[in-house]
């Protein structure tokens, strides 16, 4: 589906100015339309099939958005369907590769989201872990017989 296909998105940032603004580049909440169909991604580690693992948390958080947009194309939807994120990262000073990384793929405007600092996953090299909440409200289509 090419990006003119696209319908329009139809979930809504929630900011309240009665809040302080966010600390980096999220909402504080984001409003879904009743009737969106949605996928619950499980969390994705930055691991290729071919089960490599880059070095870097940045490039790490590249993978595991590269496998969350399969998952979600898989699904009809695209990473600007996105509306929640969870990540975990192993370390503090992985926090700023991961957060570049989900500046480049997330939509405008950007989806609710939690960083959080763990003590580690499966496999020590992993550095970087990200799930994901989608939704879309699908554009229904005019029936040619019965004129809606």
């Amino acid at each position: 589906m090419t990006k003119a296909e696209r319908p329009a998105p139809t979930n809504r940032a929630r900011t309240p100015s009665a809040l302080r603004a966010p600390f980096a580049r999220y909402s504080h909440a984001m409003e879904v339309q009743a009737g969106s169909r949605m996928i619950f991604a499980s969390g994705q580690l930055g691991v290729a099939p071919d089960d490599s693992v880059p070095e870097s948390a940045e490039a790490q958080a590249d993978l595991c958005f590269a496998n969350i947009r399969v998952i979600l194309e898989d699904g009809g939807m695209a990473l600007s369907d996105i509306v929640r994120i969870n990540a975990y990262v192993t370390d503090r000073a992985h926090m700023a590769g991961y957060m570049a990384s989900r500046d480049r793929h997330v939509a405008q405007p950007p989806p609710a989201s939690t960083l959080m600092i763990v003590s580690g996953f499966t496999r020590p090299e992993f550095k970087v872990e990200i799930e994901v909440l989608a939704a879309r409200k699908e554009r229904r289509l005019k029936s040619a017989r019965t004129g809606g």
